[in-house]
């Protein structure tokens, strides 16, 4: 069975540690009060500092992407036996963590799809969880196989590639959550009750997330830039400039966009 090393104990390496389960080892974290809470919860792996982490086929690196490259360093200067080293940053590559490549480890990255938000329904959620993975060929094979293990269903992309495939997720998903925040806004400046938003905001957004998934985004698509209602589209545009600048600029660029996309499907 592989055996892996968690470092970072925040969301996703308590997420991780759930769907681990008993290939966990060694737990460790910039506090160490944060890996023990860590552990006890998930009932998984042991509690320590890097410095005495036991040996592991794996170490995963679960820290914040500015951390990647300064634990990379502490953990190639702590000596510890080559093995697999294993972020999961969407946006940088294997290659953030070259100092342990130059103490001879191989490098893989792998971004799961999936929320982070809560760690519990995070791991409840990951089986069938596409996972992004670049980096070294053998430590790419090894996590390929660790991740179908584990109910992952991980897809190989290309390492020159990856902050554009990273983007495609932002605009999926922080993206909307952001759009759906300036709904709610607007919808509360221009006097809609509370609870009505709410229940008008889920509907909506419900009935977009199954048209779009059912049809397609250019099928799916409604509203006044995709009916080309010109005038529509320029006066509400002012309007919302007038609310809010910054969301006027976007109403305005997501308007072409869409008229676009409806007339030919480019963007």
């Amino acid at each position: 069975m592989t055996q892996v090393n968690i470092i970072g104990a925040g969301r996703v390496g308590q997420a991780f540690l759930k769907v681990l389960g008993s290939k966990v080892r060694d737990v460790a974290s910039a506090r160490y009060a944060s890996a023990a809470m860590a552990v006890e919860q998930a009932g998984q792996g042991r509690a320590t500092v890097v410095a005495d982490m036991r040996a592991a086929e794996v170490w995963l690196l679960t820290v914040p992407d500015t951390q990647i490259r300064s634990v990379s360093s502490d953990l190639a200067r702590a000596g510890h036996p080559p093995a697999i080293a294993l972020h999961c940053s969407g946006f940088h590559t294997a290659d953030v963590m070259a100092p342990l490549r130059d103490a001879g480890w191989q490098l893989a990255s792998a971004h799961p799809n999936l929320s982070f938000a809560d760690p519990v329904v995070a791991a409840a959620s990951f089986p069938g969880t596409p996972c992004g993975i670049e980096g070294d060929a053998a430590a790419v094979e090894a996590i390929e196989n660790l991740l179908i293990e584990v109910g992952a269903r991980p897809f190989r992309i290309a390492s020159d590639r990856k902050a554009l495939y990273h983007a495609a997720a932002v605009f999926s998903n922080n993206f909307a959550t952001v759009l759906q925040a300036i709904a709610r806004e607007a919808w509360n400046d221009a006097g809609v009750p509370d609870d009505l938003a709410e229940d008008i905001n889920a509907s909506l957004l419900r009935a977009t997330c199954e048209n779009t998934i059912l049809h397609g985004p250019r099928d799916a698509l409604t509203g006044p830039a995709a009916r080309g209602d010109t005038d529509v589209v320029a006066s509400q545009g002012e309007y919302v400039a007038q609310w809010n600048a910054p969301a006027g600029e976007l109403y305005r660029v997501l308007s072409a966009m869409a008229a676009r996309l409806k007339a030919d499907g480019s963007l």
